[in-house]
């Protein structure tokens, strides 16, 4: 009994000495464990109470628990001197509050939409209007109002994803055209943007889900060229002034005559010299058109010999991948900021 006080004396000034050196909190938690943790050294000195005689224990018990009490005080002040120390630090940190803040990181348009709202404003200034529609369309609307026969292979499972046999997922917008025309006589100027799907493998330049934008004008006198006229006017506004169009003869069920359209290579600008965009013709495809065909006409209730119509339509995506330069078109799709950041 008469050696405890000097023992504990003895541990109290060097936990004193520790605390004092002491300079983060790191330090500070090995210093407690190894006074006051499990295995520590004033566990050690509890464990010699059980040698004493029976009537030296509880003075004993309470010498070692003030003694505690003085260390445990100890390192709270420890503690609180290294609070304090690192608070004055980062008072003492110099701020210039009239340096120029980091640029705040701001979002973007997607490129597929600002496409779209491009070609939506420059068909605005001619009077057309842009109509949206549903993405769940009757086969009524995507095929049989199109002129599409029923043996088409589009109307075939493997082309179109189908959700009951008279509802599907649109392959294309042309249904608004169809919604349109029976809501409305002519004139009608329209554009139809929107999503739309089809059974493709997906690869470097097809997706099953992607965005097309369908022009439809109805008027008295419409004809070829002013469909041509208007194919050159999309051209030049999303690919610049010295752009041109060509047409190759083809055929879609639902204008007659019906043409692919292609326009000058905007890497190469027609010259087609070892360009890795175009091939090597100077020509790139943008989409399709064509003459509305009677038997669509009629289906809405107009009379063909009265009116006319043209309409095209054009992938966004293939449009994107040429006006950037991007070479898979799989990378729109991802979400990459880093990428869609260079396309600001």
């Amino acid at each position: 009994m008469s050696a405890l006080q000097p023992q504990l004396d003895d541990l109290a000034q060097r936990l004193r000495a520790g605390a004092n050196a002491v300079q983060d909190i790191a330090a500070l938690e090995e210093l407690r464990v190894r006074y006051l943790g499990r295995s520590g050294e004033v566990t050690l000195v509890r464990r010699g109470i059980g040698a004493l005689p029976p009537a030296e224990r509880p003075d004993a018990g309470k010498l070692i628990n003030d003694a505690v009490a003085q260390m445990e005080a100890l390192l709270d002040e420890a503690k609180a001197r290294i609070a304090r120390g690192a608070l004055d630090e980062e008072l003492e940190r110099r701020i210039d509050v009239t340096f120029p803040a980091p640029e705040a990181a701001l979002g973007s348009i997607h490129p597929v939409r600002r496409i779209i709202e491009e070609i939506s404003e420059a068909f605005k200034q001619l009077g057309f209007a842009t109509v949206l529609g549903a993405e769940v369309e009757p086969s009524y609307y995507t095929f049989d109002a199109l002129n599409i026969p029923a043996d088409h292979p589009a109307r075939e499972g493997f082309d179109s994803f189908f959700i009951t046999p008279e509802l599907l997922l649109r392959p294309h917008t042309s249904p608004m055209q169809i919604r349109t025309m029976q809501a409305h006589r002519p004139p009608v100027a329209i554009l139809a943007p929107g999503r739309c799907f089809r059974r493709d493998a997906v690869d470097a330049r097809h997706l099953f889900q992607f965005h097309q934008v369908e022009g439809l004008l109805v008027a008295e006198g419409m004809h070829f060229g002013h469909l041509k006229g208007a194919l050159a006017y999309l051209s030049r506004t999303l690919f610049g002034p010295e752009q041109r169009v060509r047409f190759r003869p083809s055929y879609f069920p639902f204008t007659e005559p019906s043409a692919e359209v292609d326009t000058t290579c905007p890497k190469c600008k027609g010259n087609g010299e070892s360009c890795s965009m175009c091939g090597g013709s100077g020509w790139i495809e943008i989409g399709g058109a064509g003459m509305v065909h009677p038997n669509v006409l009629r289906e809405v209730g107009y009379d063909p010999a009265v009116v006319s119509g043209w309409a095209f339509g054009v992938g966004v995506e293939r449009i994107a991948l040429a006006r950037y330069e991007i070479d898979d078109i799989r990378r729109l799709i991802e979400s990459d900021t880093d990428f869609l950041r260079q396309l600001q």
